[in-house]
């Protein structure tokens, strides 16, 4: 019930305020309710006003509209009147006691109705009073319900405003005034003549349009393109336009005066509106520049061959798209070898030029990034053509410029000459017959030159496609040529990675070179860092043989031939060898590079104590690699049967050094496992290292018997990895699994292989073999990764029981060696999975930092200056 009567003082003044403001926001609530189709119609129709649209329509549409507007607008005004009810001050003061707790205003307003005359329920009654009292300092105004939602629902008023501020934005009030002089009969304005102009500058210039009653100014500048609109209100004949600022052709003077012109400006002149009112402007046009596009700085390669061609483009307006047209500099060429011969004709290259994803195009500078390492023409000269070109359709063109096109180099000799041979065919398929030659030359040696069975079969492969093609071949197989040496050279160049040691040496050959040929900066960068990965991945190979075979030998310990660093004096070196190469000092840096190789080198850990002692996991790991040498053995046996299968009866230098390596593996794999070192030992004598005297000796029949001879050996070899895989370490572990996976898949390759063997398919033997070989050597390094973090789990258990002191013993990197096999540090590094982990923790520390805003200001930009470096 609400309160009566004026209020005591004691409760209307904590209230005073909280409820004047109160009534007011329920007075403007039920204005809002009742009145907003009204100011809706309104806003409306003023932002229809105010955007010309009754100029776009003949006179007619305006006013039947102006009679709709009206007539809403009254029906507006009538339902708000009808609906308006202003709130008394008992609604405000019920609103607001409804919003405190308890009720407090009412309470105190209440008198007690039983038990007045007892002393203790009058004096509850007095202390409910006071406490209710006291709660009406807390009394806040209550927010207005303003929205009309219910009985609005297709939200028309909104419509209203929107297009009410789209009419602040684009139009002008001025324009309202248009519609007073109109009747509905079309009539002469009351005010006599009157015009309205607006100047359009082209979109592109993204420049405001400009309403031409504003300006008063003699002269008027205008873009090239923009467009002059001219309305006349009124009697026609009393007003006439002239201009000289477009193209369009002079007016007839007998013909009736037009009420709207509008003319693009294409050249400076006048315009001029005469009569009544009248204006005249003189247009200054201000032409729209063509582009430019310059290079603007060195032309860079990456070590991939990515090449880098800086270039910087300006225009008035900005520039939309971009061209790079590069073709060949044939005068520029150095002809000779497989360039002395007349080029086939070749499109030139086009490639775009890259754009600003955001900001000004008006003026920038960008960087064209492409690699063009396998087109005919990297490497040699080219004439370069930039061209940029704006929203005009106007183009600017650079100045041609003659540039060494970058490509990728190759710094193996053997990848580096395959190259040289697929530009020269690509160059010209006349040279079909000379690269053949100079390849054949190259593969006279092979065992010399290629460092595994099966880069030698797809070079062969390649030169014989190659050869059967001829110089008639067609550009599809020359292209599919090209390709292919392409990928033997990407192959040769990066090498077989499966060895951290074979990486470090072919990444230290390859610095080596790159820096005796004169490579830029960035390409002995990136060598450079490649070597230290190279470097890194060995020294974790060394700490799991290390973890591996246990307890150092003391006695090998103090062998003079080994050498004792740490890694941190492993990246001082390498740290030495690239600052000597940013100083240009090569000899230098070549020098203490040797010297880098020679430490790798002697750098060994030491073999335990035989096989008394090792764990189950160190002997799967050395079945295993023993499994891994013998299938290598295998394949090149097969690979040298397919070399007599194509070459019968060849005996020169290639087969005898063919066979002193296939007796000298004979010598090595001959002592294998227990009873298969007899199988082994007759194996090899039947198929390495024989040559074209062993198919002149057995025959056609004993060829296949020797075929099944290696069947039966590549079965025996499948039966010894599936026995190995039964006791395999590292049982639920995720790198135990992976382990076994892997040994899974070379376990079907090699069952692939025997398969091929026995249907005399040698080459589909040699591939299934690469396979398996992949796959046991994938399968050895997950492996290995297992049992490093069994250790790890089991060192706080063993720690020092082992009875042995770890500071006693150090592996080559000077570390301690701890129980169980586990490496220490005195750095306390980490090693393996923790590294990647620790570096998480950090980086997300970092970030929680970074965002807690109540850190001093030094501290937040000293973190967000590690995350932009991290």
């Amino acid at each position: 019930m609400a309160p009566k009567g004026n209020l005591p003082p004691d409760i209307l003044k904590p209230v005073k305020l909280p409820l004047a403001l109160t009534r007011l926001g329920m007075a403007a609530e039920r204005l809002t309710q009742a009145f907003w189709p009204l100011w809706s119609v309104f806003f409306l129709v003023l932002a229809l006003l105010m955007l010309g649209v009754q100029d776009m329509v003949s006179v007619e549409w305006v006013w039947a509209s102006g009679v709709i507007a009206v007539a809403a607008m009254g029906w507006g005004l009538w339902r708000g009147v009808r609906m308006m009810r202003w709130p008394t001050r008992a609604q405000a003061l019920t609103r607001l006691d409804a919003t405190l707790r308890g009720h407090p205003i009412q309470a105190s307003l209440d008198t007690q109705a039983i038990g007045g005359t007892d002393a203790g329920s009058l004096a509850v009654w007095q202390a409910h009073q006071a406490r209710m009292k006291a709660r009406l300092a807390g009394a806040k105004a209550v927010e207005p319900d303003l929205r009309v939602s219910r009985a609005d629902p297709y939200a028309l008023r909104y419509i209203a405003v929107v297009a009410l501020l789209v009419a602040l934005i684009f139009g002008s009030i001025l324009r309202v005034s248009s519609v007073t002089g109109m009747s509905p009969v079309g009539a002469a304005l009351a005010s006599g003549p009157a015009w309205e102009g607006w100047m359009e500058p082209p979109a592109y210039t993204r420049l405001p349009s400009v309403y031409l009653n504003d300006i008063t100014a003699a002269t008027l500048a205008v873009p090239e393109g923009g467009r002059i609109t001219l309305r006349l209100y009124g009697d026609v004949n009393a007003l006439t336009v002239t201009e000289s600022v477009s193209d369009a052709p002079a007016a007839d003077p007998e013909a009736p005066v037009e009420s709207a012109r509008d003319f693009v400006v294409t050249r400076s002149g006048t315009v001029t509106i005469e009569g009544t009112g009248g204006r005249a402007w003189s247009v200054v046009m201000t032409p729209d520049a063509a582009p430019n596009v310059v290079r603007s700085g060195e032309v860079e390669s990456t070590y991939e061959g990515d090449a880098q061609i800086p270039f910087k483009a300006a225009d008035d307006y900005g520039v939309v798209a971009g061209t790079a047209r590069i073709t060949l500099a044939l005068d520029e060429v150095e002809r000779r070898y497989g360039l002395t011969v007349d080029p086939e004709q070749r499109d030139a290259i086009e490639v775009p030029l890259p754009m600003p994803i955001a900001g000004d195009r008006a003026d920038f500078e960008e960087t064209l990034i492409e690699n063009f390492s396998e087109h005919p023409w990297a490497n040699l000269p080219v004439s370069v053509v930039l061209t940029v070109e704006d929203e005009a359709g106007q183009t600017g063109v650079s100045d041609a410029e003659v540039i060494h096109l970058p490509g990728r180099r190759f710094f193996d000799p053997l990848a580096a000459a395959i190259v040289e041979q697929r530009r020269a065919l690509l160059w010209s398929r006349a040279n079909t017959k000379q690269v053949g030659q100079i390849l054949r030359a190259v593969r006279h040696r092979p065992d010399d030159v290629f460092r595994s069975a099966v880069h030698y079969l797809r070079f062969r492969t390649i030169l014989t496609r190659m050869e059967s093609f001829g110089p008639e071949m067609t550009f599809a197989q020359q292209d599919e040529i090209a390709k292919a040496m392409w990928d033997l050279a990407l192959i040769l160049e990066e090498g077989d990675l499966a060895s951290a040691l074979e990486r470090l040496q072919r990444a230290q050959d390859r610095l080596s070179e790159a820096m005796k040929n004169g490579a830029s900066e960035a390409e002995i960068a990136e060598l450079m860092q490649e070597m230290r990965e190279a470097t890194d991945d060995y020294l974790r190979q060394l700490s799991r043989q290390a973890q591996q075979e246990g307890a150092q030998n003391p006695e090998m310990a103090q062998n003079q031939n080994s050498v004792e660093m740490s890694q941190n004096d492993l990246q001082r070196m390498m740290d030495r060898i690239q600052e000597l190469m940013e100083q240009g000092r090569m000899a230098e840096a070549q020098e203490a590079l040797e010297q880098l190789r020679q430490m790798m080198e002697n750098m060994q850990v030491t073999q335990g104590q035989g096989q008394q002692g090792q764990s189950p996991g160190e002997q799967a790991m050395e079945g295993l690699a023993e499994t891994l040498r013998d299938q290598q053995g295998l394949s090149d046996e097969a690979f040298r049967d397919l070399q007599d299968q194509f070459n019968p009866g060849q005996q020169g230098p290639e087969g005898q050094q063919g066979q002193q390596q296939g007796q000298n593996q004979q010598g090595q794999q001959g002592q294998g496992r227990d009873g298969r070192q007899g199988r082994d030992g007759q194996g090899q004598q039947q198929g390495m290292g024989q040559g074209g005297d062993r198919q002149a000796e057995q025959g056609q029949g004993g060829q296949q018997s020797m075929e099944d001879s290696l069947a039966e050996r590549q079965r025996a070899l499948r039966d010894e990895l599936n026995r190995q895989q039964r006791n395999l370490p590292g049982a639920g572990t995720e790198p135990g699994e992976a382990a076994r996976d892997a040994l899974r898949r070379a376990e079907e390759a090699m069952d692939g292989a025997e398969d091929a063997l026995r249907q005399d398919d040698l080459a589909e033997a040699i591939d299934e073999q690469s396979r398996a070989m992949e796959a046991l050597r994938e399968g050895m390094r997950n492996l290995g990764e297992a049992m490093a973090q069994q250790g790890q789990q089991n060192q706080g258990q063993q720690g020092m029981a082992q009875g042995t002191d770890p500071g006693q013993q150090r592996d080559p990197l000077g570390r301690n060696a701890g129980a169980n096999g586990q490496v220490g540090s005195e750095e306390n590094l980490l090693q393996g999975e923790d590294v990647y982990r620790r570096a998480r923790e950090l980086l997300d520390e970092i970030r929680r930092r970074s965002g807690d805003g109540e850190r001093p200001t030094e501290e937040l930009e000293y973190l967000e200056r590690l995350l932009e470096r991290f």
